[in-house]
């Protein structure tokens, strides 16, 4: 009975944390019902103003609990600061709802990444992926996307068998552009005073005069 005395007693003593969380976790979920636009009607198309005019309406109402007497001094401090960190990110949050299936986070793309990485990471047994990016580059999307399953290889040999010569040409210079400048910026930012080095040779070497004949 002492035991289960102290229990209760330690229960006590933090529910009115727990109270708090709990009320200071709904500011979180009321913000992100708002913003993934789950509150429109079926059929109803959403657009910034439509959001923005949601989202103003419940910041200001969540701002005026800051005065009302209602919230501990904690929570106001939490609250204020809530509201600071919203009020700073507001111009960027809602700028995606005119476009129709546009993401509104990045969450897809960072899925992708992972599992581009958990792919390589079984293949070769390494966790640091930076030399299968500097050797592939972005094919590494385009590779782990054509190989999901037969029916898309299928359609990756559709597409090559009739695409233009020239076209591939274009494309292939502009991946290997890309993929160069991303190997000039790892050599710089991690072997610096080899890149540099290498650099001043080649300079060294298209600068030299040749004695005339």
């Amino acid at each position: 009975m002492a035991r289960l005395q102290t229990i209760v007693a330690e229960r006590t003593a933090w529910e009115k944390s727990l109270t708090q969380v709990k009320r200071m976790q709904q500011w979180v979920l009321d913000v992100e019902h708002i913003l993934d636009g789950s509150w429109a009607k079926p059929g109803e198309r959403l657009s910034n103003a439509k959001v923005e005019r949601r989202f103003d309406r419940w910041h200001k109402s969540l701002a005026g609990r800051l005065t009302d007497g209602t919230l501990t001094p904690l929570e106001q401090e939490c609250l204020q600061q809530f509201l600071q960190v919203l009020s700073n990110l507001r111009p960027h949050l809602i700028q995606c709802y005119n476009r129709e299936a546009f993401p509104r986070t990045n969450n897809d793309m960072e899925r992708s990444i992972r599992r581009f990485k958990t792919r390589y990471r079984r293949i070769s047994g390494r966790k640091n992926w930076n030399n299968y990016l500097l050797r592939s580059g972005r094919c590494v999307a385009y590779d782990d996307w054509w190989e999901q399953d037969a029916l898309r290889q299928q359609q990756l040999l559709q597409h090559a068998s009739r695409l233009d010569r020239a076209r591939w040409r274009q494309m292939r210079r502009e991946a290997k552009a890309a993929q160069s400048e991303q190997r000039k910026r790892f050599r710089f930012r991690h072997k610096r005073e080899a890149y540099l080095s290498s650099l001043e040779v080649r300079w060294a070497a298209a600068t030299t005069t040749q004695p005339l004949p």
